[in-house]
């Protein structure tokens, strides 16, 4: 029997504007209701997210009420998502205004969002495969929505079979999980009496089976092409989409982390998402297509996010869904502006001075050392002390070394200063918001952590050969090899879109 306090009347306020807001969109459906009221049910999208804000600066302590889990990584994720929703959906009322399937639209992706806010919120797996399983239908129905195209049909078939797959593995995940604990609540399955109950044979099955369940969304390797095809769907659907539920493979693992740290799985994953971030940043540099860079781009940003959760950082995979989420969709819902103007031939490019360089890499070096000395011991500090100092030194190369003048300098020295000012707070921002909700992860084992150094260090030194050699032939095969990855198929691109045509002997709306 439920007992009523007073700390469940935000999440009980939380149900009530989410069930409004998607009461609002079913509105839209009825024809007689002006499209007006899009305005209005926007509005109302802004509460949910909220109420889901004030729980999660009010609230920090975990909270069981009946199947839902309140803590401070559910309430981030939903009014994270549920934020990005509000966002796209007040951007659509201009940009897809004159659609077939404008009012669907709204009702999709209001049903979508929801229900994926409503997966991190849950404690009881069998609803959280449900809210899972509602999700990824709402996606593929979002990337067929131009029902008139064959190429929108396509990948949107593509995308229900593959998702279907991975809901499908996941079901088997938590069965097999369930049969050998006794439990659905997610809190009890992953308490340490019943994980004591798991053999490691289960485990590293159950491991490698949320593996495949996460990869698959999450568009690494060799699940990819679903992402790459997608990319015919509205850019709206697409800012969601790389925004609130590519980075669900994360999450996932998050919540999964007692069940998932310290198991040999581990090394699986953390291969095959080293191999995506060098395969995702190859495709972000040889394609010429826009939404395809950032298909690149997402690609090699989730295997990093699943790199940190191979070796354990937790929290750090957390942060990275979320600030990579805000930037991806900034960068889709400006993808329209993205034109290159060409530049003046008579420019000039300064050369970058050794002794500016050399300060620069000392203090990269000194600030590495702070970070190590200060931030938590966890799986993955030595490579966030590797990747702080690489940072520092790119953005100090480009700001100051390579600045025009004294007034560039002093221009780039500002610019470093506040970005340094501002990772600095986020940083500290985020780590004290989760240090009690999410696991920190266990000390990654030396040769996975050593792998990865080996990885990163080959990456780069590849990259920066084949910069220098491009007109050697390895070059050539490994730039057609990445763009025959990258381009896609016959039956996922038209030159000249044909449903046009048949739209303009219909007398139809061409949007």
């Amino acid at each position: 029997m439920l007992i009523f306090h007073t700390s469940n009347l935000l999440p009980m306020t939380f149900f009530m504007l989410l069930a409004i807001s998607v009461l609002s969109s079913l509105v839209l459906l009825i024809p007689k209701v002006p499209l007006n009221f899009v305005r209005i049910h926007t509005a109302i999208l802004l509460l949910p997210p909220l109420a889901a804000l004030i729980a999660l600066i009010s609230n920090n302590r975990s909270v069981n009420f009946g199947p839902w889990q309140f803590d401070t990584l559910s309430w981030l994720i939903t009014s994270f998502v549920l934020t990005i929703s509000f966002i796209v959906q007040r951007y659509s009322i201009h940009y897809l205004l004159g659609e077939r399937s404008y009012r669907n639209y709204f009702v999709l992706l209001t049903i979508t969002t929801a229900a994926d806010s409503l997966a991190w919120l849950s404690n009881d797996l069998r609803l959280l495969l449900l809210c899972w399983g509602v999700t990824l239908l709402g996606l593929t129905v979002l990337i067929g929505l131009k029902k008139e195209w064959q190429v929108a049909r396509n990948a949107s078939m593509l995308s229900g079979r593959i998702f279907a797959c991975s809901w499908i593995i996941l079901l088997v995940a938590v069965i097999w999980i369930t049969q050998k604990t006794g439990h659905w609540q997610l809190s009890m399955v992953l308490s340490k009496n019943s994980l004591a109950q798991l053999d490691s044979w289960d485990k590293t099955c159950i491991n490698l089976l949320l593996i495949a369940a996460v990869a698959i969304p999450a568009a690494q390797w060799p699940f990819h092409r679903w992402l790459l095809d997608s990319v015919i769907a509205p850019t709206p659907i697409s800012a969601v989409m790389h925004a609130g539920i590519v980075n669900a493979g994360g999450i996932m693992l998050t919540r999964f982390a007692p069940l998932f740290s310290g198991d040999a799985a581990q090394v699986v994953l953390l291969v095959l998402s080293s191999f995506s971030v060098l395969m995702g940043t190859g495709i972000m540099l040889v394609q010429v297509d826009y939404k395809r860079q950032l298909v690149g781009s997402t690609i090699a940003q989730m295997g990093f996010m699943l790199i940190q959760c191979a070796l354990g950082a937790y929290w750090a995979a957390i942060i990275h869904a979320v600030l990579h989420g805000l930037f991806k969709a900034t960068l889709f819902l400006q993808a329209g502006s993205a034109v290159h103007h060409p530049k003046s031939t008579a420019q000039t490019h300064q050369p970058i001075s050794l002794i500016w360089t050399i300060i620069g890499a000392i203090l990269a070096f000194l600030l590495g050392i702070g970070f190590w000395l200060t931030s938590p011991k966890d799986g993955y500090h030595l490579i966030n002390v590797l990747i702080l100092g690489w940072s520092v030194l790119l953005a100090w190369r480009q700001l100051v070394a390579n600045g025009n003048g004294k007034v560039g300098r002093l221009a780039g020295l500002v610019l470093f200063a506040g970005a340094g000012i501002v990772f600095n707070l986020v940083h500290t921002a985020f780590y004290h918001m989760l240090d009690k909700s999410v696991q920190l992860g266990t000390e990654s084992p030396a040769p996975a952590a050593i792998f990865l150094l080996f990885i990163l260090l080959a990456g780069s030194t590849l990259g920066l050969l084949l910069a220098r050699y491009r007109s050697s032939a390895f070059f050539t095969v490994i730039y057609l090899w990445l763009l025959r990855l990258s381009e896609p198929k016959n039956n996922f691109f038209e030159s000249h879109p044909k449903y046009l045509t048949r739209l303009l002997s219909q007398g139809g709306n061409l949007r």
